[in-house]
């Protein structure tokens, strides 16, 4: 099995049954740049959702994810894998290959519990600085291996 990719959008997979859509959220409880604002456009709950996590900080670290159900057989993951929104003083990405791992893990145990099938756009590589060459690697392990279907869009 291998990761499918798209020509397309990542809010509207077409798999039928379960669906998850994958996204990289920041550690600071800021949403309002890059992906989220496809989903924002979509559904309002997952943002909504996200900010009243951090509003609460429990358990809102780096690696955590969690699942907003916005449709009958559809969840979006808030996966926390970027801390803070810049580059850092040594001049390193935001991105947190740890905590994207660690978040993937999860997301790939909800997919099996939910027979569901996994989308997403190339997590952690737009404004959270990370290199897809590194990504996919982490995919493959948390999710291929497991014989979870997963669709990549590239927009």
């Amino acid at each position: 099995m291998n990761i499918d990719y798209k020509n397309g959008d990542a809010t509207t997979p077409e798999n039928k049954g379960n669906k998850i859509i994958v996204h990289v959220c920041n550690d600071i409880g800021a949403w309002g740049k890059g992906f989220v604002m496809a989903i924002s456009k979509r559904w309002k709950e997952p943002e909504r959702s996200y900010r009243d996590w951090f509003k609460t900080k429990d358990n809102f670290v780096l690696g955590q994810v969690q699942f907003v159900q916005v449709e009958d057989e559809l969840w979006v993951a808030n996966l926390i894998g970027q801390h803070k929104i810049n580059k850092d003083e040594q001049g390193n990405a935001p991105i947190r290959y740890e905590a994207i791992l660690s978040g993937l893990d999860k997301v790939g145990q909800f997919a099996l519990e939910n027979n569901a099938t996994v989308h997403m756009p190339r997590i952690g590589c737009g404004l959270a600085g990370g290199t897809w060459d590194r990504i996919e690697p982490l995919i493959q392990s948390t999710l291929i291996e497991k014989n979870i279907l997963v669709t990549v869009y590239d927009f």
